[in-house]
């Protein structure tokens, strides 16, 4: 039965499979396992959907003529929802792989499971040339979709031959003067046809056999050095006087593998290795996506792993339940309802930010919060403060313990327009969103406001005693995109500091209203946080990264 300990085992607590990544490969096993009546957790660090999500245009999945990623992994998302699989944001700090019962342990507490798959995907590959680190976020960047606009009008590079460098080439040319691409090898790599929309593009050149040797300036770029390999030559681009350029690497990717690396397989490059069943070189634990070798790493070969991974753990199972005598679960979908295609758009029918469907989504997250809390929303005659009214319209009956003021005193202090969360008293809690946080930041500001209101989501002790021995002020402004799926990270790591500590106070913008920060600040990529209006950081950074810059 289950809550029974059988064996020595809390069938109450025990996963049968616990997915690690909630991208195509993980989404994929989750409905595989669930559907085959299997206890399924998917625990994803960052965003369901995994780096697909920003991918604008989907058109080679099979039976799909075109979608997007977001759209089409938030299907998946659902579909294993229905069958019954349970979903967690959590950071996995630690796996131990041995005897029949393993055990995941995360930033949330420890969870135990008979079986694993691992789908914890790759990360864009850095290149090492003279000048990436130092101008990361100050012309070098690694995503198009967060990045691409702050290029407008300026030339970019994109360095890599393969499908990533010549799909976005194309969408760069929509902000980008001109677009030329360095490819090391003879030709591209990618697919033929892929290679020829950027051949044929009128705004893009391509220089074969030719790689970066050297990117320089001051603040920003204002150099780089290219050679020829076939020829020996060298040759310097400087952009026109008073201008700066990009250079977007797509040089493939690094498996995101240091969780198991010291007791899986994997092979001279870092990949995973698994068998053609998936299975890892430790019984019970299946790789499936990015991680793993492969020859083409695409959303319709990452479902594929997933869905043999998910196939050859049920075998897995089976053999285990027999092994340690265990009982038959029974899985139930109680009011569950069957998945619905998510809309393109996310706006909702009246126009508005919220579509029915995302209040519905907020009514279990709501029906948790223990305390009140006052969302102030500040603003001016702008045309983004207006937006932040209606959103404030929108917000302000989903849950009595929310209440929305709009223009209560105070406004002088406050860079408008804002939406500043405070405890049900009215004191502010040193969270603030300038700018309506749609996109990938809804979540965040979710997510903030069930931090501030309680339970809270969980946070190792140890990080929460860091957090509150802070004792100087600090100011934390956070510049993000709300196409960016690495921003939500970091916002979610700054606003949690902030909340815990009445010394730090979390300044979240939206680049595209706040252009000032952008030239102050020399920004060319985001997420970008600036620490007292002086330490400037780039990238995703999670709390205990954040704790060390503080700490300094």
């Amino acid at each position: 039965m289950e809550g029974d300990t059988l064996n020595g085992i809390d069938m109450s607590k025990l996963y049968d499979g616990i997915i690690i990544g909630g991208g195509p490969a993980g989404l994929s096993a989750a409905i595989y396992l669930a559907r085959a009546k299997y206890r399924v957790l998917v625990i994803e660090k960052e965003k369901m959907g995994g780096q697909i999500t920003i991918t604008s245009e989907v058109v080679n999945y099979p039976g799909v003529p075109e979608t997007d990623g977001r759209r089409l992994t938030e299907n998946m998302r659902q579909q294993a929802e229905f069958f019954g699989a349970e979903f967690m944001m959590a950071d996995v700090k630690e796996l131990n792989p041995d005897g029949d019962v393993k055990k995941v342990v995360t930033d949330k507490g420890i969870f135990e499971t008979l079986g694993i798959v691992l789908a914890t995907g790759a990360s864009p590959r850095k290149i090492g040339f003279e000048g990436e680190i130092k101008y990361q976020g100050r012309g070098v960047a690694y995503c198009a979709t967060c990045d691409g606009e702050f290029f407008t009008g300026l030339d970019v590079f994109v360095l890599g031959g393969g499908f990533a460098a010549a799909e976005e080439s194309v969408f760069l040319t929509k902000y980008a003067k001109k677009v030329t691409v360095i490819v090391r090898e003879e030709d591209f790599t990618c697919a033929a046809a892929v290679a020829e929309q950027v051949k044929n593009h009128p705004g893009i050149e391509v220089h074969y056999q030719t790689e970066i040797v050297e990117a320089g300036g001051e603040s920003t770029l204002q150099y780089a050095m290219f050679r020829n390999n076939e020829t020996g030559e060298t040759w310097r681009y400087e952009p026109p006087a008073g201008k700066s350029f990009g250079i977007f690497v797509f040089a493939g990717y690094a498996p995101a593998t240091g969780l198991f690396k010291e007791f899986l397989e994997l092979n001279e490059d870092g990949y995973l290795v698994t068998d053609m069943n998936q299975k890892t070189s430790k019984d019970g634990i299946y790789g499936a996506g990015d991680i793993c070798v492969k020859n083409l790493r695409q959303v319709v070969t990452a479902v594929s792993d997933g869905a043999v991974a998910a196939t050859s753990l049920e075998k897995y199972l089976s053999g285990m339940y027999e092994k340690l005598q265990l009982p038959e679960r029974e899985i139930s979908t109680p009011e569950r309802r069957k998945p619905t295609d998510v809309p393109k758009q996310e706006s909702a029918e009246t126009g508005g930010f919220l579509t029915e469907e995302m209040k519905q989504q907020l009514v279990p997250v709501f029906e948790r919060l223990e305390k009140d809390v006052v969302l102030k929303f500040y603003t001016d005659d702008s045309p983004i403060s207006r937006e932040v009214e209606e959103f404030a319209g929108e917000m302000k009956d989903l849950s009595p313990h929310i209440r929305c003021e709009v223009n209560p005193e105070g406004a002088e202090k406050i860079e408008l327009p804002a939406i500043c969360i405070c405890s049900g008293d009215g004191t502010y809690l040193g969270t603030a969103f300038h700018g309506v946080p749609g996109g990938h930041e809804f979540n965040s500001f979710i997510i903030a406001i069930y931090n501030a209101a309680g339970p809270g989501q969980a946070i190792d002790e140890g990080l929460l005693d860091r957090i509150r021995n802070i004792r100087r002020e600090i100011r934390i402004q956070t510049v993000i995109s709300l196409s960016c799926t690495m921003c939500p990270e970091l916002v979610m790591a700054v606003q949690r500091i902030a909340l815990e500590n009445p010394n730090v106070e979390a300044d979240i913008y939206d680049m595209a209203y706040f252009p000032y920060l952008k030239d102050k600040y020399q920004i060319m990529s985001v997420p970008c946080m600036i620490v007292n209006e002086k330490d400037v950081y780039f990238g995703k950074k999670s709390v205990e990264e954040i704790l060390g810059f503080l700490e300094n």
